[in-house]
């Protein structure tokens, strides 16, 4: 039995786990509940599992669980204020009616609020570049570069990516 501690949407965890090889996805679905984030391929290609690993995004289908002890995670669930606010990415994702399925979506706005901190003021070139890794099979991609774009512009407001 492995013993892994780390932080997730600034809380403290510790999980036990028979498998070292665990992804992390598992471990935020079924021993943490956190089941915003979704299994799409498994193999880190579509976008679906994206979480933060300190600040950075990850795909959690790929990243073992043991990987990321003693670090801060945050999932879809912990991107909101405390009080329940929406960054600005969230606030435009629902503003431009983004998401069709919805399935992929988590990903796409864990990696749409790195890109937004890594770079405000993005191109739709910047936007094609970071969110390429991403797949949506409801083809919404044009909603979502005018969500980040949109979001953008509401950043430099004064709402939080």
């Amino acid at each position: 039995m492995i013993t892994v501690r780390f932080k997730v949407n600034g809380t403290d965890k510790t999980v036990h786990l028979e498998d070292p090889s665990t992804p992390l996805l598992w471990v935020l679905r079924d021993s943490l509940a956190l089941v915003g984030t979704k299994y799409g391929c498994g193999m880190a290609l579509c976008g679906a599992c994206t979480v933060h690993l300190n600040g950075a995004p990850i795909r959690s289908c790929s990243m073992p669980a043991v990987g990321v002890s003693g670090q801060s995670i945050t999932t879809i669930e912990g991107l909101a204020k405390p009080d329940g606010t929406l960054t600005a990415v969230q606030q435009a994702w629902i503003d431009l009616d983004v998401a069709q399925c919805g399935y992929c979506q988590a990903g796409q706005i864990m990696t749409a609020s790195a890109l937004l901190r890594q770079n405000p003021n993005p191109t739709d070139a910047d936007i094609d570049e970071a969110m390429a890794g991403n797949i949506c099979r409801c083809g919404t991609y044009q909603r979502i570069r005018a969500a980040i774009h949109a979001a953008a512009d509401a950043q430099k407001n004064g709402g939080a990516a």
